[in-house]
C-alpha cells in the first residue's frame, strides 16, 4: 500500500512516498524534492560470507540524462559508464552509511540511486542520500541510522541551506555535510579562503538542519520500519581469542613501534603467517582451515587495533615516534621533467607525488554530458595512484572512484585560487603521480600541484597546501594526530583532510569510522590542521616564493585581441575554409591536427585567442586575422588583385578575405561589353569603395577612380597653363 509523507525542509516541500515502486526491493523510496525525483532501493543477499574481510557494501548513483531533458552525447545514444559527479555523489552516499552498518555484517548489501527528474535548486545528491538512509531503515537489514545530509552555503555574510543555484554562484563556501540526530559523519567542502571559526561554524548550522531530517525519517520508521532480522557472525570462542592474544601480544605491540612502514608491514605479515602455519593442521578439511584461518585474521587484526590505539591514546606515542603535532619530513622541488610545462615533486615522509602541469588552448576544455548547469571546465586535475607507490603487484586500469575522488578534492582545493579565464585565458591541466604512499596522498597531490602551476607560470592567487588530521579513540578518550600516514588512517577513527592558503581553508573532507564526531573534536582538529598547514606552505614558498612571470618556452604562448562579432564569419569561411587556411599558413604545416599548428580561439563576443610556442607564428596569423576583419571605409580608395572575372564584373580582393565587386558598368568610362577584354586574373586594380548592399556585399568602382585621376590632370593643365 502506498503511503506519503511529506514536510517543508529549506523553504520546499520534500515528500517521501513508499509502497508504489519497486516493491520487491527489501526497501524502496521515493524522495521529491520540490521537482527533483530520486528513486532509492537497497537488496540484500539471503546469504553471509562469513569468511569475508570486508562489508560488502555497494551504492550506485545513477543519472538520467532524461531527468534534465537531454539526449546523451557520441555515438552510443545511452547512458554508459558514469559520469565523474555520479561518481563522487556514490561516494558522498557510501561514506556517512557505511559506518553504521554491524562490523560483523558480511551479506552483501546493493543501494541503487535513480535520478529520475533534477531541478538544480534542488540537490538530487541530497535527496538521494536521505532516500538510501530510509531505504536500508525500513527494511529489515540491520543499520544504526538514520542519517541525512545538506549543502550549506554562505552568502553576505549569512549562513544558508540548501542554497538555489544563483545563491551559490555567490556563495563563500560550498559544504556538504552528513550526520545522525547526534553527531557529523562525513564532510565534504570547498570555500574561497574561509576562517576555522567560520568553517565551524557552517558544520554546526548544517548539523543542526540534519537534526530535522533525520527526525522527519524516525516518524517514517516508526510507522513503517521493518523489525530489522538476525543475521549469521562468524563465533569466536573465548578460549581462542585468549589463547592467540597471549601468543602475539607483544610480538605485534613491538612490530607497530618500528618506525618503517615496509619494515613494519613485513614484520607484523610474519607474525600472522607464524600464527597460521601454527594453527592450520594437515588434519582439518579444507573448509575447516579456512573458517579457523578467517578467525585467527580477525583475531590478529582486533588485537592489532586495540594496542596500536592503547600506544597513542595512553602512552601518548605514535608508531614512528613523531609527537602528535608533528609532521613527517618535507621535501620540495621544481622543474624536475624539463620538457613539460610546470612540474614538482613534493615528498612527505614515506608519500611522494610529481606533479606536472600542462596549458592548453581554451577551445581544450573539458565537456561535461552530466546533469548541473556546468557544461564544461577549464581547470582539472587528475590523480594516479599505480599499485608500486606501495610495494604491491594490482589491478591496472581505469581510474577507480578512489583515485576519481582523491583527484576532486586536490581540484576543488587549487581551483579557488586559479585565474579566471579574462586573466589567463589557458585550458589548466594538473596531474599528480603517486610515486610512494604511507598515507595523505591527497594532500601532497596539492602540495605537488600547487608548485608546478606556480612553476609553469599560471598566476595562482596564493599557495595552497594540504595536510591530514586523524582521530584516535579509546575508554571515552581522544587523540588528534597531524599528518596520520597509512597505518593512523587504516586503524584510526578519522580522516580529516585540509587544505587553503595562510589565509584560510579552501577544501575540507572528514571521513569517519565511528557513529560521529562532536563540536570539540572538530575544533581542535581545525586548530592543528591550520598550524600544520602553515609549516607545509613555508616549504613551499621556499621552494618557490611566487609563480613565474612567463609561461615555460615548451607552452603556447597567447595573444588575444577583439574583432567585431560579425566579422567573425569571415575569419571562420564557407565552411571553414578561410580559418584552415589561416592555421596551415601561419604555421607551415599539412594539417589542422598536427602538434606544431597554431590555435585559435573564436568566441562570441568577438575576442580572439590565439596559441602558439612560436611568436612569430602568433604575430603572422593574428596579422592575418585582423586583415580579414579589417574594415572597409566607404569612398576610399584602395589597390587589390583581381581574383575572379565574370561576364557581369570582376572580383577583387582587397586583402586576404575581403572581396568586393566591380561590376561591368563600373570598369571603365566607356562602355565595356566583356570584363575579360580588359582585365584578366592576377592583375592589380586601383578601387573606390561604394559600400555594401542590402545583402552585405561589397561594392568596388574602378570607373571612379578613372574619373578622379581625370579629374586631378584636367586640374593640374589649369594650373600650368
Amino acid at each position: 500500500m502506498k503511503k506519503t509523507f511529506e514536510t517543508t525542509f529549506a523553504g520546499r516541500k520534500l515528500i517521501v512516498e513508499t509502497g508504489e515502486l519497486a516493491k520487491q526491493a527489501d526497501g524502496s523510496i521515493l524522495v521529491r524534492y520540490g521537482d527533483t525525483v530520486v528513486l532509492s532501493t537497497v537488496v540484500v543477499s539471503k546469504e553471509a560470507n562469513l569468511l569475508s574481510d570486508f562489508f560488502p557494501l555497494m551504492v550506485l548513483y545513477q543519472e538520467k540524462l532524461y531527468s534534465v531533458g537531454k539526449i546523451p552525447g557520441g555515438f552510443i545514444k545511452r547512458e554508459g559508464r558514469p559520469s565523474e559527479a555520479a561518481t563522487l555523489a556514490a561516494r558522498m552516499i557510501d561514506r556517512p552509511l557505511r559506518p553504521l552498518f554491524p562490523d560483523d555484517f558480511k551479506n552483501e548489501v546493493q543501494i541503487v540511486n535513480t535520478v529520475l527528474s533534477v531541478d538544480p535548486d534542488n540537490s538530487p545528491e541530497m535527496a538521494a542520500l536521505l532516500g538510501s538512509s530510509l531505504a536500508v531503515s525500513i527494511s529489515q537489514i540491520p543499520f544504526d541510522g538514520p542519517v541525512a545530509s545538506v549543502k550549506v552555503g554562505k552568502v553576505n555574510g549569512k549562513l544558508i541551506v540548501n542554497p538555489n543555484t544563483k545563491q551559490q554562484e555567490s556563495s563563500t563556501i560550498d559544504l556538504t555535510v552528513a550526520g545522525t540526530l547526534d553527531a557529523i559523519n562525513m564532510v565534504e567542502s570547498s570555500a574561497k579562503e574561509a576562517k576555522e571559526e567560520e568553517m565551524l561554524e557552517a558544520l554546526m548550522f548544517g548539523h543542526e538542519n540534519i537534526k530535522k531530517l533525520v527526525k522527519f525519517e524516525n516518524k517514517i520508521i516508526k510507522e513503517i520500519g521493518k523489525e530489522k532480522t538476525e543475521y549469521s557472525k562468524l563465533e569466536i570462542s573465548d578460549s581462542l581469542k585468549e589463547e592467540v592474544t597471549n601468543k602475539i601480544k607483544d610480538k605485534i605491540d613491538k612490530a607497530l613501534r618500528i618506525k618503517e612502514k615496509l619494515e613494519k608491514y613485513d614484520k607484523l605479515g610474519e607474525i600472522k603467517s607464524n600464527l597460521i602455519k601454527e594453527y592450520i593442521t594437515d588434519d582439518l578439511t579444507e573448509e575447516e582451515s579456512k573458517q579457523l584461518e578467517t578467525k585467527l585474521n580477525i583475531i590478529f587484526e582486533n588485537l592489532q587495533y586495540d594496542i596500536f590505539r592503547n600506544i597513542i591514546v595512553h602512552e601518548k606515542k605514535r608508531p614512528d615516534g613523531r609527537k602528535m603535532d608533528e609532521i613527517r619530513p618535507l621535501s620540495a622541488q621544481i622543474d624536475f621533467l624539463p620538457r613539460t610545462h610546470g612540474s614538482a615533486l613534493f615528498t612527505r615522509g614515506e608519500t611522494q607525488s610529481l606533479s606536472i602541469t600542462t596549458l592548453g588552448a581554451l577551445g581544450e576544455h573539458q565537456i561535461l554530458d552530466g546533469l548541473g548547469l556546468e557544461d564544461s571546465k577549464r581547470f582539472m586535475l587528475h590523480y594516479n595512484f599505480p599499485q608500486f607507490c606501495v610495494g604491491e603487484t594490482g589491478r591496472y586500469g581505469a581510474p577507480g572512484r578512489r583515485e576519481v575522488g582523491h583527484g576532486a578534492l586536490g581540484e576543488k582545493a587549487l581551483l579557488q585560487v586559479i585565474p579566471d579565464e579574462d586573466e589567463f585565458p589557458y585550458t589548466i591541466r594538473v596531474v599528480s603521480e603517486i610515486l610512494e604512499s604511507n598515507g595523505s596522498s591527497s594532500q601532497a597531490s596539492i602540495c605537488a600541484g600547487c608548485m608546478s602551476l606556480m612553476a609553469a607560470g599560471v598566476p595562482i592567487k596564493a599557495p595552497v597546501a594540504g595536510i591530514a588530521m586523524g582521530l584516535i579513540t579509546q575508554d571515552n578518550k581522544y587523540q588528534i594526530l597531524t599528518d596520520i600516514q597509512g597505518m593512523e588512517d587504516h586503524l584510526g577513527d578519522m580522516d580529516f583532510k585540509v587544505a587553503g592558503t595562510k589565509n584560510g581553508i579552501c577544501a575540507l573532507q572528514m571521513d569517519i569510522k565511528i557513529k560521529g564526531v562532536t563540536e570539540e573534536i572538530l575544533k581542535e582538529a581545525l586548530k592543528e590542521a591550520k598550524k600544520a598547514r602553515k609549516k607545509v606552505l613555508k616549504v613551499i614558498t621556499d621552494t618557490i616564493k611566487e609563480p613565474r612571470k612567463e609561461v615555460s618556452k615548451y607552452a603556447p604562448k597567447m595573444m588575444t585581441f577583439m574583432i567585431n562579432p560579425d566579422k567573425i564569419k569571415d575569419v571562420i569561411g564557407k565552411g571553414g575554409d578561410m580559418i584552415t587556411k589561416i592555421i596551415l599558413e601561419s604555421s607551415n604545416v599539412k594539417s589542422v591536427n598536427d602538434v606544431n599548428a597554431v590555435k585559435v580561439d573564436l568566441e562570441e563576443d568577438g575576442k580572439v585567442i590565439i596559441y602558439h610556442s612560436d611568436k612569430e607564428v602568433i604575430d603572422k596569423t593574428a596579422n592575418w586575422i585582423r586583415e580579414i576583419v579589417k574594415e572597409v571605409e566607404k569612398d576610399k580608395i584602395y589597390n587589390g588583385k583581381i581574383v575572379k572575372v565574370e561576364d557581369f564584373g570582376c572580383f577583387v580582393e582587397l586583402w586576404p578575405g575581403c572581396e568586393g565587386l566591380v561590376h561591368v558598368s563600373q570598369l571603365d568610362t566607356k562602355r565595356v561589353e566583356k570584363p575579360s577584354d580588359i582585365v584578366k586574373v592576377g592583375d592589380e586594380i586601383t578601387v573606390i569603395s561604394k559600400g555594401y548592399d542590402k545583402k552585405g556585399r561589397l561594392n568596388l568602382s574602378h570607373k571612379d577612380v578613372i574619373k578622379l585621376t581625370e579629374k586631378d590632370e584636367n586640374k593640374e593643365t589649369k594650373e600650368t597653363d
